[in-house]
């Protein structure tokens, strides 16, 4: 048996269900001109008796599925026999055939069910008629053309409803599917955002708070160093550490979300620039060479500068054995280009598996920017940083969701 139809169920499941609902009321409609016409008193009751018979066995297949007096292929029988019935006992009474129609289909749970208990309904109602009318031959033949011409009707819809059902049955999985498949996606998104903003966090960390540890190290064995020696040089290098421990501190308040974003406009990155690498030269004693090129860019692209210079120093500070370092910052066509290089040791750029590097590839490539690396054993490094330029600042925030306060930007 047919449920009931389902949002989403092809239009000829509503067509047939909704036929199911309206025969009914077509049938009330036909009893009802019935009585008051002038049908003689005994078939009115036994139309009226008949009737009511039919939608009690209805009634109790319809509202009680499954119980144990009647099932859909009993109440189809009984449907036979009423259609039967009423056939006999009024003249165009075998109109019920076609108002009823649909329920063989409802209520049958095979195609081949239903053209066989249909084609039985259409025996019933010619037998039926053609009784009423005497039984000749030429009326049981003139019967049988009419009852087989609804009949075919029925057949044909026996055959679309398991199309439409196989339909209805093919959207739901599909729409199982796309569900399933929506899911998926949201769970594979959630995944990856969680590990790029862990990559991101690494990489802030590595880039402030762990340079900055390191600068503390080597700022206390040298302090403590010449503590005897040199008390002057001693105290700087205390008052940079506490700086830098200061600065350090900052960072981990933005990084916990203890502090605001930075909601600092845009203006020139070489004051930022130049105030890394004088506390670098106050630091190493190593001498810089400086040419910054006074370029207007927005915050992110401001950060993302001053980290790749803060990795690069930080590098030559603890790998590379260097006496000069140059830095120039100069505006190109297609945007900013910072180049920073040392006459150190140099290394073997192949085999350079360090996390700085790739942060700082990584950090670029958010911006469409990207980043060479030039050196060989014993003739130092070229580090050289492009990074697009946007005349919109709203464009490059919302390509850079790491956007934050950076102590000492200004």
């Amino acid at each position: 048996m047919l449920q009931r139809p389902q949002r989403g169920d092809p239009v000829w499941i509503w067509v047939l269900h909704g036929w199911e609902a309206l025969s009914w009321a077509l049938a009330a409609l036909v009893i009802l001109i019935t009585l008051l016409g002038g049908t003689p008193p005994g078939r009115k009751l036994g139309l009226l008796a008949l009737m009511a018979v039919l939608a009690l066995c209805y009634a109790l297949v319809r509202l009680r599925p499954g119980n144990p007096v009647l099932g859909p292929y009993g109440y189809l029988g009984v449907l036979i026999v009423v259609l039967g019935g009423v056939s006999y006992l009024g003249d165009g009474f075998g109109v019920f055939y076609t108002v009823m129609l649909t329920q063989f289909i409802v209520f049958a749970d095979s195609p081949r069910g239903a053209i066989l208990l249909t084609g039985l309904g259409a025996a019933a109602i010619t037998v039926g008629g053609s009784l009423r009318e005497g039984g000749q031959g030429g009326v049981f033949l003139t019967n049988t053309v009419s009852s087989l011409a609804v009949w075919a009707v029925a057949v044909v819809m026996a055959v679309l409803t398991p199309r439409a059902l196989a339909q209805r049955d093919e959207r739901a999985a599909l729409r199982a599917e796309l569900k399933s498949t929506r899911v998926e996606l949201a769970e594979v998104y959630q995944r990856q955002g969680a590990a790029e903003e862990r990559e991101r966090l690494a990489r802030e960390i590595h880039d402030t708070l762990a340079q900055g540890f390191a600068s503390i190290i080597v700022l206390a064995e040298a302090a403590r160093s010449q503590l005897a020696v040199d008390v002057e040089r001693s105290a700087q290098q205390l008052q940079s550490i506490e700086q830098t421990a200061r600065e350090n501190l900052a960072e981990a308040r933005v990084l916990v979300g203890a502090a605001p974003s930075s909601g600092v406009a845009a203006g020139s990155v070489a004051t930022t620039l130049r105030r890394t690498l004088d506390r670098f030269t106050e630091d190493t004693g190593l001498t810089v060479t400086a040419e910054l090129a006074d370029i207007e860019c927005d915050q992110p692209t401001r950060i993302a500068l001053l980290r790749c210079t803060q990795e690069s120093l930080a590098n030559i500070r603890k790998h590379a054995a260097a006496s000069t370092v140059g830095v120039v910052l100069a505006r190109q066509p297609e945007g900013a280009e910072l180049e920073i290089t040392d006459d150190g040791r140099g290394f073997v750029v192949e085999d350079s598996q360090g996390f700085g590097l790739d942060g700082m590839r990584r950090r670029l490539a958010e911006f469409g920017g990207g980043l060479t690396v030039t050196s060989s054993v014993g003739d130092g490094t070229r580090i050289l940083a492009t990074i697009p330029l946007s005349h919109d600042p709203s464009e490059r925030l919302s390509r850079d969701p790491s956007e934050r306060q950076v102590p000492g930007v200004t």
